[in-house]
């Protein structure tokens, strides 16, 4: 279904008082949803989830006031869907950075209200002769959203074809904190990483990661809970996954947050990324007909 209609999309996939398919401006089609647990928005192209907050609570999700919504753009913030490769393309300098997802059409497949009142969406990557240009192993990308008390989001790769593929991939998400400067990161100790900031050097983590500065670091070995500890809004987001074993830890500090001129004044100080990723060496190998599962749920505690 053509994703700039959102009156077709509602007519197949709205569910009243619960989800709706919005005009947005620059032309995007918007999913809204707001039940008993929480709000969500997600641009349809891309797949692209822009905000997340529980019923009666700060925003979970970080959305740059300056994010231009485009067709064809990435949205600055929100969960940004790295595939098929992470970082760089392996041979292919012009092809985009992160790959391609974010910034194509995608299909929506299925929505339903679940029984405990959340709300469940499905949506497929849509490929062209641009996307199978840059990406000629026939295989499907899908990505599962339940919004609810929790938001779970699953990114499934299906290997339609006769050969092995490898696929890195990431959910790029951007954590709203009060003030990064104070926020610390829990649950890389004793994990070695590439310090993309020192020049690929690596290094190993202790204790916990907190932000004084530029960050961009991949962590490997990493496949426990995650944890960002927020003093300011006196919260604990929590960062459970399945299918990854590195994690990313990224704020562009401020003067590369200048350079990108739609993270908003003083963004970098209220936006931390902690991506569950297949990155690096930690890529995922999927056999013919098989398929691979990067699947996250966030959750928020109070600091006590």
């Amino acid at each position: 279904m053509s994703m700039q209609d959102s009156a077709a999309l509602n007519a197949r996939y709205g569910i009243p008082e619960h989800l709706s398919f919005k005009d947005a401006p620059g032309g995007l089609v918007v999913a809204e949803v707001s039940n008993a647990h929480a709000t969500a928005s997600i641009a349809v192209q891309g797949a692209h989830l822009m905000s997340w907050a529980p019923k009666d609570a700060l925003p979970v999700i970080w959305l740059s006031k300056d994010a231009k919504l485009a067709p064809g753009k990435s949205i600055r913030g929100g969960v940004p869907i790295c595939w098929p490769w992470f970082g760089p393309h392996a041979t292919e300098a012009k092809f985009p950075g992160h790959g391609f997802a974010r910034t194509v059409p995608w299909d929506v497949v299925d929505t339903q209200k679940l029984g405990n009142g959340a709300t469940r969406l499905v949506f497929r990557i849509v490929h062209s002769d641009a996307t199978r240009a840059q990406w000629p192993h026939p295989s499907e990308l899908e990505i599962h959203m339940v919004v609810g008390p929790t938001l779970e989001i699953d990114l499934v790769t299906r290997n339609t074809s006769s050969a092995a593929i490898t696929v890195g991939d990431a959910l790029h998400t951007y954590f709203e904190v009060g003030d990064v400067r104070q926020a610390k990161v829990h649950g890389l100790d004793g994990c070695p990483y590439i310090d993309k900031v020192d020049g690929g050097a690596r290094k190993q983590q202790s204790g916990s990661v907190t932000i004084a500065g530029e960050v961009d670091r991949i962590y490997l070995n990493s496949t426990a809970d995650c944890i960002i500890d927020d003093p300011v809004l006196k919260r604990r987001i929590r960062i459970a996954k399945q299918g990854s074993a590195s994690s990313v830890v990224w704020n562009p500090w401020i003067e590369k947050a200048e350079k990108m001129g739609d993270l908003g004044k003083d963004g970098y100080l209220h936006m931390l990324c902690v991506e569950s990723t297949n990155a690096d060496t930690d890529v995922a190998s999927i056999a013919p007909g098989g398929e691979h599962h990067l699947w996250v749920r966030y959750s928020v505690e109070a600091l006590s």
